[in-house]
């Protein structure tokens, strides 16, 4: 079979694309609104650019009905967030993140997720996280428009937090000491235990 995108739906692109562009880390981003408001939001279209400078993206795609979501509004409105990034013990907080709510409530809140105040920017990180990422905006383009629109956030890290147990004996982040989640096609997740060279 040939998928030619020209002739499939968003939702039925979007199906295949995330079956086979697997397993895909999962960027739990938290931003801040101009009234104080905390969101919290993951997405699966999500990676490193560069060391060089440090940066990373992430792809937030439009609502149903074609507006920005409040992570990428919170964005372009004062330029900061935080990648926090899943394991297993944030596993159900994360999922319960990702439904759909009115921008004026705290995803903090309503998932019972704890939140720390990040070190360099506004949007506080989750608290218990083996690391988080704190970002300032290089840019964001809007890719696509309408309904799951896509959106390219590029941000340059300014600040890492790295929790005590996830490094070795001289400070490196340990491969087996962070057990990260991955996004798998559909509803389904990986964990990223069976490892090898």
């Amino acid at each position: 079979m040939d998928i030619l995108p020209s002739e499939f739906s968003v939702r039925r692109l979007y199906e295949a694309m995330t079956a086979i562009i697997t397993p895909r880390p999962i960027a739990w981003v938290s931003t801040i609104d101009h009234e104080g408001v905390c969101n919290l939001a993951p997405y699966s279209f999500f990676n490193g650019v560069g060391a060089n400078p440090p940066t990373l993206m992430f792809c937030p795609a439009n609502k149903p009905d074609g507006t920005a979501k409040d992570t990428l509004a919170n964005i372009r409105a004062n330029g900061q967030f935080v990648v926090n990034i899943v394991t297993d013990e944030t596993f159900a907080e994360m999922k319960h993140s990702a439904l759909e709510v009115a921008s004026e409530e705290d995803e903090f809140v309503l998932t019972g997720t704890e939140k720390t105040a990040s070190s360099v920017v506004a949007p506080p990180r989750v608290s218990n996280v083996a690391a988080a990422m704190e970002c300032e905006l290089l840019t964001a383009m809007q890719l696509g428009v309408g309904p799951g629109g896509a959106n390219l956030v590029v941000g340059k890290i300014v600040s890492i937090h790295l929790r005590d147990n996830v490094l070795d004996a001289d400070g490196r982040v340990d491969p087996e000491k962070i057990a990260t989640i991955g996004r798998m096609g559909g509803p389904r997740y990986t964990k990223t235990l069976d490892r090898f060279e």
